[in-house]
């Protein structure tokens, strides 16, 4: 046998781990992943709390924070359809919080309908 042939603790989990996410509903990965967006957004918004190391403010990151509300908006709007309006719902308020959150930290607030994400989902107040 050669090497490429030979099975692997890492193709053994490989297979464990492609097995687990088999088992998990659609639904659950995509707002799991709609969860990691909208904690990113909210530490680079300046959200995150304070500790000893670092204030939560110095975190922000409005550049990033745009792109990130902007890749949760596109995800929520395609996925709302699949994923129920339960967990739409969520997602939408979740999402707009996030909208708002960035306003309130940009020193110059973009126009209406220009906001992250907002060509996605309209107008936010």
């Amino acid at each position: 046998m050669t090497d490429a042939t030979l099975p692997t603790d890492e193709g053994a989990d490989a297979a464990v781990a492609a097995r687990d996410i088999a088992e998990v509903p659609a639904v659950e990965v995509i707002t799991t992943a709609a969860v990691h967006l909208m904690s990113a957004a909210a530490v680079k918004c300046g959200l995150a709390p304070d500790t000893a190391e670092a204030k939560g403010a110095d975190l922000t990151d409005l550049d990033e924070a745009r792109r990130l509300i902007t890749a949760l908006a596109g995800l929520v709007v395609a996925a709302a359809p699949e994923i129920g309006n339960q967990h739409a719902r969520a997602l939408r308020d979740g999402l707009r919080s996030l909208q708002l959150a960035f306003r309130e930290a940009s020193p110059y607030p973009d126009a209406p309908g220009e906001g992250p994400g907002e060509a996605l989902t309209g107008p936010v107040s």
